[in-house]
């Protein structure tokens, strides 16, 4: 998660709270309800940490199915780390598995992917999840080619440097057992030629596979790969500012599938306004004004005529009376002054474009920092009456005055 700094300095990416749960929680979630789910696997090059321990103690219980992490001993690429672990897959004699990607949001319409294979697929074939882009912004993802009657998957480029097609890769694929042999012969092709490179380790870079490069691409037109188009939503998880749309979407679902997680307005309660999740936990005057797209982690505390909007405030956070937080990402345990302002600026896709994705946006551009959404890591503490727009301010900095695009080390 490096383009997640500084927040992925606490804890791992997968488990920063989007929308008050952790990332990855979203997809268990998802999976758990597949009929016939048998367990989950994490995959990562995690060292595992007592964080994560308790979150798959906590997400077992809750989702009354086995959950284990398995960890790389390197960074094996998006094919290698399932090949290297397919015996594991394969111990439960399935007859298919899902692969997701922990970096996306989405409404993981996994039940209709079963039935489209189902329906259109045999045991050797593959779906991938599609969905539109717009012709600009569909060149930085995985672009599909298919057939309009069946669907099949007839080409298949990462990240072209033309148009080719406004389909792109959503990171979320249903496999059968069939894929290790694919996967198997790329494995087998980069030993040979690391053979022939005698002066390179080669043992390490054999085991790198790629589904999207060396699998997708290989398998497109072959008849045994399709795509599986959806309407619904989907975002990618890269930069700290994009976890803010990602909330926005999964808070907007929650009206729909958990109206509990929903804060309601309730007389001596603060204002709500749209979707807010807030911790049981939190502490919040009822004279703050919360929303929309507002998320309260555990233990925050909201003083007196506090406006938040937009934003997310990780746990332990104090925003003390009269604060106004819009566009930002308050970390642990930090603390920001009475009457202070810190606001960024949304990096949310055009909004008057029904295909527009969020762009990757480049930290700096022409030599200055691009005025996106503010992050306070954790324990930053942010004095009264300043202000802190567009800026980065890394982990257990004590501020005292005001900053404006600035990244402060």
């Amino acid at each position: 998660g490096t383009r997640f700094r500084p927040l992925s300095f606490e804890v791992p990416k997968p488990l920063f709270p989007v929308a008050g749960v952790p990332m990855v929680q979203h997809h268990i979630e998802a999976c758990a309800k597949v009929p016939g789910m048998k367990e989950i696997l994490l995959m990562g090059f995690y060292q595992p940490n007592e964080a994560l321990s308790r979150f798959l103690v906590s997400a077992q219980q809750e989702f009354k199915i086995p959950i284990r992490y398995l960890q790389e001993y390197a960074a094996l690429g998006t094919g290698g780390g399932i090949y290297h672990f397919r015996d594991q897959i394969l111990s439960g004699g399935a007859e298919a598995f899902f692969v997701l990607n922990a970096d996306v949001c989405s409404e993981f319409p996994l039940q209709e992917m079963l039935e489209f294979w189902q329906q259109h697929g045999d045991m050797h074939s593959f779906v991938i999840l599609g969905t539109t882009a717009n012709r600009t912004q569909a060149l930085n993802y995985g672009c599909i080619v298919a057939n309009a009657d069946t669907q099949e998957v007839q080409h298949y480029v990462e990240k072209p440097s033309t148009f080719v097609s406004e389909i792109i890769n959503c990171g979320i694929y249903l496999f059968t057992p069939a894929i290790f042999q694919h996967i198997g012969e790329v494995f087998q092709r980069n030993q040979q030629e690391l053979a022939l490179e005698e002066s390179s380790n080669g043992w390490q870079r054999a085991e790198v596979i790629r589904l999207e490069q060396d699998v997708f691409t290989a398998l497109a037109g072959s008849g045994k790969l399709y795509v599986y188009k959806t309407d619904g939503f989907w975002s990618q998880i890269k930069s700290a500012g994009s976890a803010i749309y990602a909330s926005r979407l999964y808070l907007n679902q929650y009206s729909k599938r958990h109206p509990e997680r929903l804060a309601q307005n309730k007389p001596g309660g603060p204002v709500i306004r749209g979707n807010v999740y807030i911790h049981p936990t939190a502490s919040i005057d009822s004279t703050a004004v919360l929303g929309p797209n507002v998320s309260i982690g555990e233990g925050v505390t909201v003083g007196a005529g506090v406006r938040v909007r937009e934003s997310i405030v990780l746990h332990g956070a104090s925003l003390h009376d009269h604060t106004c937080v819009l566009n930002t990402i308050v970390g642990w345990d930090s603390t920001i002054g009475r009457w202070a302002r810190v606001e960024g600026t949304p990096s949310d896709p055009n909004p008057n474009d029904p295909y527009a994705k969020i762009d990757s946006e480049t930290l700096f551009r022409d030599g200055r920092l691009t005025p996106s959404i503010t992050i306070l890591g954790c324990s930053v503490t942010i004095p009264a009456e300043v202000v802190i727009l567009n800026s980065i301010v890394l982990p257990h900095k004590e501020l005292s005055r005001s900053y404006k695009n600035q990244i402060i080390l």
